[in-house]
């Protein structure tokens, strides 16, 4: 049974009012009107994946072809060193008979070090004899295993209208070339073979394996010197799920299977190169051709970072070393003159970034739970299970740090600027002034259109809270010291009201109820609500924070004051509570300040 037989149809319904498009997409035809999908168990389904495949980048190569400008000489080593430094095992380094820098680059391989013994070069050719000579010659006195990889189209359409030749005439063109390869290289023991039938994926499955079985048998495919078979996905035509049906058929019904290191390479023309790469690995492939980052013709190769990194994420070893991505990145875009997207997978400037302030708030949490864990066990956050939200793995896994996990702009909410502020400057803010905070931080992000940096999140909360002797205020703080005596502690409060001075003397408390009485005797009672102490800076330049929430029109404020002190800090605190109150229209008092006046006047008269 095909899929063929159980389309999937949406009648219109009230919910959906979309309507026909003007697009001529009758022009095409679905995938298994073009070539016939394999009837198969779908064991892939019910599989996962434990282990990586071996991975080949074919940057040098396939890459290379794409690029506007070609990589130089230089270039092209410092990738190829990039990849031997990460791990790769296996890279295709050129096509050797199409251009003089492949070529060149290939003989360097043969006359230097640059390749360690335990990385095998592949060189890629087409099936004509005289290209298959100029491949050989170039890995004359390459010590290191060697893949020959011949390839040819066989799809129908490439048969018909480029190569113009019939099933059996192409069948007799592949073994002509598999033959050649076979004379020319088939007696040096470090080389493999290894062949493509080209834009498999709309091949009829009956012709590909015929083909295949072919070159098995002409090359003498043996568990001690297999033959690699790569199953491309040329031009991606149709839903992962048919590619990983294609190959799991091939899988299972190709001869000499122990012999045959079954390999895929998609393509990304639907934008499900991963998608079909990783279904491929389920359905029995066990090496993957690709891009680090996704180059290639069209819309690129399928990309080994991001596969690798999806096998990470899953507790899988992906056998390649990213943890240093930014280098990676870096040398790459140096290399191919490309830029990485900001949202590419894992390698993007903003892929751990979240602005949305419900994605922030979720992130901060899960990282403070992290932390906690990791204490709690005694352990480094290192080495307890990542299981914070929105991140799939940990950044420091890959060399980034947590500085751009949070960043603000108007789409953002109290969470990510409490987090930006407790990382960059250590604060600890209750929950309500984030509330309170996070309506500053909308406005000035509404006026600025752009990002809020952490620096302008603290003036934004300097000017909200901590702005003090500012033009204006009423009140100012002259002097406040407390000392012991026979009769137990006396606080002395000196204020400014309006420039005039004022003296209280208050027993039995501490500076901050002392502040609350004198600045009831001037008439501006402070109802303050709540107190929270907290710090900013590090080391000898730590300072002490101090926020009052505090009554204002029957609703709640908030004021802080900053000091050394912490007593201080809570002084100052009250005090621009005072001074925010007071500019509230009306007189701070009356009565009080007479009575405040006289015994001024009094105290400097005795």
């Amino acid at each position: 049974m095909t899929l063929t037989e159980h389309p999937i149809t949406i009648p219109a319904t009230a919910w959906n009012r979309q309507q026909p498009s003007p697009m001529p997409s009758h022009r095409y035809s679905g995938a298994h009107e073009r070539v016939e999908v394999p009837a198969t168990e779908h064991r892939w389904a019910d599989r996962r994946i434990g282990v990586a495949p071996l991975w080949v980048p074919v940057d040098l190569r396939d890459g290379n072809q794409a690029l506007a400008e070609p990589m130089d000489p230089q270039r092209k080593r410092r990738f190829f060193e990039l990849m031997v430094a990460m791990g790769y095992k296996e890279i295709e380094v050129g096509y050797p008979s199409a251009s003089q820098t492949d070529l060149d680059f290939v003989r360097l391989i043969a006359e230097s070090d640059i390749a360690p013994d335990d990385v095998t070069i592949v060189v890629f050719t087409p099936a004509r004899r005289d290209l298959i000579e100029r491949t050989v010659a170039s890995i004359r006195g390459i010590t290191n295993p060697v893949v020959i990889h011949l390839y040819t189209a066989t799809a129908p359409i490439w048969r018909e209208t480029v190569l113009r030749k019939d099933r059996d005439e192409l069948r007799n063109l592949i073994l002509a070339g598999g033959r050649d390869v076979l004379e020319l290289a088939g007696h040096l023991s470090n080389v493999r073979f290894q062949f493509s039938p080209e834009v498999f994926n709309l091949t009829e499955p009956d012709y590909v394996l015929e083909v295949c079985d072919a070159m098995t048998e002409l090359w003498e495919a043996s568990p001690e010197r297999p033959v690699t078979l790569n199953l491309p996905a040329t031009v991606e035509i149709a839903t992962p799920n048919v590619y990983a049906d294609q190959i799991e058929h091939m899988d299972r019904h190709l001869a000499r299977r122990d012999s045959v290191i079954l390999s895929v390479h998609p393509h990304n023309d639907r934008g499900t190169g991963i998608a079909c790469a990783e279904l491929a690995v389920l359905a029995g492939a066990q090496r993957v051709e690709g891009c680090l980052f996704g180059n290639g013709e069209r819309t690129g190769n399928v990309d080994l970072a991001t596969l690798a990194l999806n096998l990470h994420a899953q507790g899988v070893d992906p056998m390649i070393d990213f943890s240093d991505i930014d280098e990676v990145r870096r040398t790459v875009e140096h290399c191919n003159r490309l830029e990485v997207h900001p949202r590419h997978p894992y390698v993007g400037d903003l892929v751990h970034t979240a602005f949305s302030g419900t994605h922030q708030d979720a992130i901060r949490k899960g990282l403070a739970e992290h932390r906690a864990r990791a204490a709690s066990e005694g352990r480094s956050p290192r080495d307890v299970d990542w299981r914070v939200p929105y991140l799939p793995i940990d950044p420091a896994d890959i060399g980034r740090s947590y500085d751009a996990v949070i960043r603000v702009n108007s789409q953002s909410g109290k969470g990510g600027i409490a987090y930006l502020l407790e990382e960059e400057y250590g604060l600890e803010l209750p929950r309500r002034l984030e509330i309170d905070l996070s309506r500053h931080v909308q406005e000035h992000a509404d006026r600025s259109g752009g990002e809020v940096s952490a620096e302008s999140l603290w003036d934004v909360l300097h000017r909200a809270y901590l702005a003090d002797g500012e033009v204006g205020d009423r009140f100012a703080l002259v002097a406040c010291d407390t000392a012991d005596g026979d009769e137990g502690s006396r606080t002395r409060i000196v204020l400014a009201l309006d420039g005039v001075e004022y003296r209280t003397e208050h027993a039995g408390v501490g500076p901050v109820e002392a502040l609350g009485a004198a600045l009831h005797e001037l008439g501006a009672d402070v109802d303050v609500l709540s107190l929270h102490q907290t710090s900013v800076g590090a080391g000898n330049d730590v300072e002490a924070l101090t926020f009052v929430e505090y009554r204002r029109r029957g609703e709640s404020a908030w004021a802080g004051g900053r000091d050394r002190s912490v007593l201080r800090a809570s002084v100052v605190a009250v005090l621009a509570a005072a001074n925010r109150l007071a500019a509230v229209p009306g007189p701070p008092g009356g009565d009080g300040h007479e009575e405040m006046r006289r015994t001024t006047q009094e105290e400097a008269d005795r």
